[in-house]
């Protein structure tokens, strides 16, 4: 198969795990900059072409878009969907998982568990909004942020106030969290591939650290899931219609709860605490799903 990585940076330890894992079983595989790519949209001969070259005769690509070039980078995605290539995620379901709001109200539609979530526009619901969360402490979250930017706790009322009219005089669009206590700054990261949770570590913040991300300098060890944890993330994955994610589970008094849906998860922290072939993994779901393509 030709396999195509859409990556801006090709150093980057997913990139390289990705390429090194097709060219393993034997597939002729390369990182494209996806912002390098430039396209004919026409309903005769659509192409795609990347430094003056015409990206012909692709069987799949392998989105790796980050949250920053989401609307070109799905753009690119989409004009391979348009190519009948196949995509190891599509570009509708990476555009619904890049909007933290769209995908909690989803997720809350389809009966998925998440911490109590308010919204609002106007700096007059304020109060409201707190009360709604059940008050301080609780989290504010900039709602197009990720790898835990614009992530804030308030420990205070007062302090939620604060950072919450600070947030809309800016005109950040932002969602108001209830504050998991008993997670105690740990999150779970489920990784699944199709309809299965191939890897799952908990991932633990510093101390005094709330937010629990590896590039937050977060630790991460393996741990070993509950029937409905596993459960629950395999049904997330499913609504949000994406084949190859990250579910990020909180630990609650009431059950699991799903804090986010990652369409573009990273593999390193994964891959080195579980010991598995994540990437690997990856290329023969593609392999299983192109022998399965009408031809």
């Amino acid at each position: 198969m030709k396999i195509a990585i859409l990556s801006r940076d090709a150093t980057l330890y997913s990139s390289v795990r990705l390429l090194e894992a097709a060219m393993a079983r034997g597939h002729d595989a390369r990182v494209l900059d996806p912002t390098h790519c430039y396209m004919n949209i026409t309903s005769m001969k659509p192409s795609i072409h990347y430094q003056g070259e015409n990206l012909l005769g692709y069987d799949a690509v392998i989105p790796r878009i980050g949250a920053s070039i989401t609307f070109y980078g799905t753009a690119v995605l989409r004009q391979f969907e348009v190519m009948d290539t196949f995509c190891l995620n599509n570009s509708a379901a990476i555009s619904r998982s890049r909007d933290k709001l769209a995908s909690s109200q989803l997720l809350a539609r389809k009966g998925i568990d998440l911490p109590i979530t308010a919204f609002a526009h106007n700096p007059d619901n304020i109060e409201d909004l707190i009360a709604e969360v059940g008050g301080a402490p609780l989290v504010i979250k900039l709602v197009e942020g990720s790898q835990g930017i614009g992530v804030v706790l308030a420990e205070t009322d007062n302090a939620a106030r604060s950072v919450i009219q600070a947030f809309m005089g800016l005109n950040a669009n932002i969602m108001v969290q209830e504050f998991i206590q008993e997670a105690k700054g740990s999150d779970i990261r489920c990784f699944v591939i199709g309809d299965k949770v191939v890897a799952a570590i908990k991932r633990q913040g510093q101390e005094g650290e709330f937010r629990s991300n590896l590039h937050r300098g977060g630790s991460a060890t393996l741990i070993r899931l509950t029937p409905q944890e596993r459960a629950t993330a395999v049904q997330a994955a499913k609504i949000m219609g994406l084949n190859v994610c990250g579910v990020d589970l909180l630990r609650s008094n009431r059950g699991p709860l799903v804090m986010e849906v990652n369409s573009s998860p990273g593999l390193e922290g994964i891959e080195k605490t579980s010991g598995k072939n994540i990437a690997d993994l990856m290329i023969e779901y593609i392999e299983k799903n192109i022998a399965q393509k009408p031809r």
